[in-house]
């Protein structure tokens, strides 16, 4: 089994087409069907199904990634060890909240760059769920997580700070006048919320659920500003990091809700897997939001 096999197969099975692998391995079609059809006959099973002009991973094909990508991974870590010195350099992929990375991290990352020209970041969209998986595979070599009760031994962690969470509506909407604004209050209302496997929504769904409170609607969005449209506009009620909304209520766009239920703010932490060797760029990295995205940030807005 040769570690070119390996690449092309980890791209195949992201972009299920043969043409596009091609050009990102840059060789031709041809050759990575070889490469594909030498790796299956070496593992005596298919892992690509090819149905016409589509292509999907078989199941043995699905069970197989995983460890091609701690394989490629754990190799990508050698070279890296290898070629490092002690001047942080070379790729680091961050997985980050997009409230985190949109209002919380520009100013974090300018002095990054300023210090450390060579290192190459790029962020990466996440799921709680799905970020062991990640970290374990290498797809992510840290994780800038809201979550509260992180108690995942195959995981290290480094607290950052605490996030005000906020139920937010328009301000013609009832629930603005009360003077508290309980979990019962929120049955049959319209809720927007982030996807399931959003640190905060889950928190609020956690409440609800054993408080045997049902919404009347949920509405969910993969983008934060989408939603603040959508809160303006009169739609539901919306639940966001302060931070996001800062600008809006101080502009009188909508207004947060005098919650008097259980808390929802939430902890924010910076992960990585604890088998993951700790290169200069990630300790740079850890340091410097360690440093600056914690409880006495001055840049509250």
């Amino acid at each position: 089994m040769e570690v070119r096999q390996l690449q092309i197969f980890r791209i195949l099975a992201e972009e299920l087409n043969f043409t596009r692998t091609a050009e990102k391995v840059h060789t031709v079609q041809s050759n990575v069907t070889a490469q594909i059809r030498a790796l299956e006959e070496e593992l005596g099973m298919p892992l690509f199904d090819r149905l016409g002009r589509r292509v999907a991973l078989t199941d043995a094909g699905r069970r197989f990634q995983p460890f091609a990508e701690k394989a490629l991974a754990a190799m990508e870590q050698g070279q890296r060890v290898l070629r490092a010195g002690s001047e942080p350099s070379g790729p680091l992929r961050i997985g980050s909240p997009e409230s985190i990375l949109t209002y919380r991290l520009p100013p974090t990352l300018r002095t990054f760059r300023q210090r450390f020209p060579h290192v190459e970041l790029s962020f990466r969209p996440h799921l709680n769920e799905t970020l062991v998986s990640e970290l374990e595979t290498g797809k992510l070599d840290m994780v800038i997580c809201m979550a509260d009760g992180l108690s995942n031994a195959a995981l290290v962690s480094v607290p950052l700070r605490t996030e005000e969470i906020l139920l937010l509506a328009h301000a013609s909407h009832p629930l603005t006048r009360k003077a508290q604004v309980h979990p019962s209050d929120l049955a049959g209302q319209t809720l927007l919320l982030t996807e399931v496997g959003c640190g905060y929504r889950n928190k609020l769904d956690r409440i609800l659920t054993l408080q045997n409170v049902r919404p009347g609607n949920i509405t969910e969005f993969s983008s934060v500003e989408a939603m603040k449209q959508c809160i303006a506009a009169a739609m539901g009620i919306g639940l966001l990091p302060g931070i996001v909304v800062a600008r809006e209520l101080r502009q009188r766009q909508f207004k947060a809700l005098r919650w008097t239920g259980p808390p929802l703010d939430i902890h924010t932490h910076i992960l990585w897997h604890k088998d993951k060797w700790v290169s200069p760029a990630m300790a740079a990295f850890r340091d410097l939001v360690a440093s600056t995205l914690n409880d006495s940030d001055p840049g509250e807005t």
